[in-house]
């Protein structure tokens, strides 16, 4: 009896091990509808992460060509010329947009010129909240993803909580299960979502003031021309 016994051990630890083993889907199925809400968002922060990864790169931001064109066009003070290279860009960059913006406003302006710098600097600005706003929808996403846990654990627990309220005597394990199980794989769907897209946040926003302060130094020497040629004027005629 002894040996039957030790023989009938391996087959019920495997099947023990059969039934533990599940697959992802599975677990992410046992999370219900709020762990498919988390799943769904967890495919939006990818999707917006993958955008702005492609959209914030400095070859984006500031073309070399474009570079190149303005330095030439600016430093022989082309600024009518630099203003449509602008426009004409293949696609619309940082460069463009706020040097393009600078230029037309500073020569309408009574100022001319002496403008430009602080006309720039607005723009800039505007672009880098620009991008700033684009990024926070994975912000967004990194601080609700665990309230969103969260509430899928308050969820089964009172689920739990309703399965021992209404049952006559002790509850059976196999009926707190579902509810139990819900309660932690939201909690763990959750956590999943909101450390990297925490992670990229924080990283993203770094490359955005990393790089835009680098574009900055960029459109200071192109503008520098101009601003050296109008005070060697201003001082002139004074």
């Amino acid at each position: 009896m002894v040996t039957l016994s030790f023989l009938s051990m391996p087959a019920f630890t495997l099947a023990q091990e059969t039934e533990v083993h599940r697959s992802l889907l599975e677990y992410i199925g046992d999370g219900g509808p709020i762990g498919m809400i988390i799943i769904l968002i967890s495919l939006a922060a990818m999707g917006m992460v993958a955008t702005q990864l492609f959209r914030i790169r400095r070859d984006r931001l500031a073309p070399p060509t474009l570079i190149e064109d303005l330095r030439a066009l600016l430093a022989d003070r082309e600024v009518d010329l630099a203003i449509q290279r602008c426009k004409e860009s293949e696609s619309p960059s940082f460069v463009s947009r706020v040097l393009g913006s600078g230029l037309r406003r500073a020569s309408r302006s009574q100022f001319g010129m002496l403008e430009l710098r602080s006309t720039v600097e607005e723009m800039g600005q505007l672009e880098v909240d620009r991008m700033y706003r684009m990024t926070d929808g994975i912000g967004l996403i990194a601080s609700v993803a665990p309230m969103l846990g969260l509430l899928g654990t308050v969820v089964g627990m009172v689920g739990a909580f309703d399965a021992i309220t209404l049952t006559d005597g002790p509850a059976r394990p196999d009926q707190l299960a579902g509810s139990i199980s819900q309660a932690l794989i939201t909690t763990v769907l959750g956590l999943i979502v909101a450390i990297p897209a925490t992670a990229m946040y924080t990283y993203l926003r770094n490359r955005i003031d990393h790089l835009s302060t680098e574009i900055g130094e960029t459109i200071d020497d192109l503008i520098a021309p101009l601003e050296s040629t109008d005070e060697s004027q201003g001082s002139s005629t004074g």
